[in-house]
């Protein structure tokens, strides 16, 4: 037994299909068979439209089984060699008539279990009995050889059944032959572009459907159709409280972003270093306290004065800001006045004086003792009372 390989599938290609059943389990299988007598070898191949199986068996094993299948024939025990390959010539010419359309019919077909192969079955008729042992190709394989021997040739004549102005069964054999022979070129030609056209149809696919629906037992048999309606292909918009999904992010957040910009209402609070640069400089000296006695006042005609500009018009209070003066007026009365720095003391030294011998040896004298002779330092009060 030797592996069916693709040379030999592709040998299969131009060959019919046999169809032969099994009463026993109830399964159909479908086969091709091919002869070779330059190689004195045949094949086999068969497939339940599930999987698939093969087998090759070459002239000595062609002998070997036909004497195993038909032991009782005793003139072929004893051959000379010129007789043994006749006989081999003419066991391959009737085992290529028994797989033919016509031979086929007449055969008995029975699967048997055997040790030496994955699917074995017999082919009976009243002079002869012969037995096949074939083996599985496999899911790939399988797949490919499906595809490629049934599938595909089906889709195309079930296009040409369906395309055709005049019935299948109603053609000669050679307007068929021209037919086949047309869509078989055109689909080659473009394969994707061929099953498409050929399965897109309404009437073949929906008849593939009910086909399907009856074959499995649907209760609910879907009806065949001719034209397909254009459906209206739109996004689906659902309605919330709140929102709708159509709704841009920019509309649903711009009332936030809004309320959360805009400026609340109240008096604007300056830093105190305007009011340090707009208060005038008093160059008298002051004591602290009268400083301190001042501050509370000055806070308290600031704060009136502040109440009194934020409830006058808006008009009003836009005129004085503009105005340099009364910004300085402004800044003046809204913080409360800060304590005059007291001034250093100025040397009692005269410009006269500082030439004279007791003006210089003073001046060394303090250049010299440093920090000693200008006494301890006081702490400068930066600010008043705030309220």
């Amino acid at each position: 037994m030797e592996y069916l390989e693709e040379d030999k599938l592709a040998l299969l290609l131009h060959k019919e299909w046999l169809v032969k059943s099994d009463s026993s389990k109830s399964t159909s299988y479908l086969m091709k068979f091919h002869a070779s007598t330059v190689d004195q070898c045949c094949c086999l191949m068969i497939t339940d439209t599930k999987q698939v199986w093969g087998e090759v068996i070459t002239s000595s094993r062609i002998a070997r089984r036909w004497r195993e299948c038909n032991p009782g024939v005793a003139s072929l025990l004893l051959l000379s060699e010129e007789e043994e390959d006749e006989w081999r010539s003419q066991a391959l010419d009737l085992l290529s008539a028994a797989h033919s359309l016509g031979g086929i019919v007449d055969l008995s077909f029975e699967t048997v279990e055997s040790r030496n192969a994955d699917l074995a079955f017999e082919l009976r008729c009243s002079e002869f009995k012969w037995r096949w042992e074939t083996y599985s190709l496999g899911p790939k394989v399988s797949a490919e050889v499906i595809s490629k021997h049934l599938i595909m040739p089906l889709i195309s004549l079930t296009h040409m059944a369906f395309s055709s102005s005049e019935a299948v069964s109603a053609q000669t054999e050679a307007d068929l032959e021209k037919s086949v022979d047309k869509v078989g070129r055109t689909a080659r030609r473009t394969v994707d572009t061929h099953i498409r056209t050929a399965i897109s149809k309404p009437r073949v696919t929906t008849s593939l459907r009910r086909m399907t629906a009856v074959f499995n037992f649907l209760p609910d048999m879907p009806a065949v159709i001719s034209e397909a309606q254009t459906p209206e292909l739109k996004l689906p918009v659902i309605t919330s409280k709140t929102r709708t999904v159509g709704e841009p992010e920019s509309t649903r957040g711009g009332s936030v972003r809004a309320t959360t910009r805009s400026p609340s209402p109240g008096p604007s609070r300056k830093p105190a270093s305007a009011a340090n640069k707009l208060a005038p400089a008093d160059d008298s000296s002051a004591t602290e306290q009268s400083t301190d006695n001042e501050a509370p006042q000055a806070a308290t005609k600031g704060k009136g004065k502040t109440a009194d500009r934020w409830s006058r018009p808006n008009s009003v209070v836009h005129s004085r800001r503009n105005s340099p003066a009364a910004a300085s007026n402004e800044a003046s009365e809204s913080l409360p006045a800060r304590p005059i720095k007291k001034s250093k003391r100025v040397s009692s030294d005269s410009d006269s004086d500082e030439d004279t011998p007791e003006a210089r040896k003073r001046r060394l004298a303090r250049l010299k003792g440093g920090s000693s002779a200008r006494g301890v330092k006081q702490p400068v009060k930066r600010g008043g009372k705030r309220f």
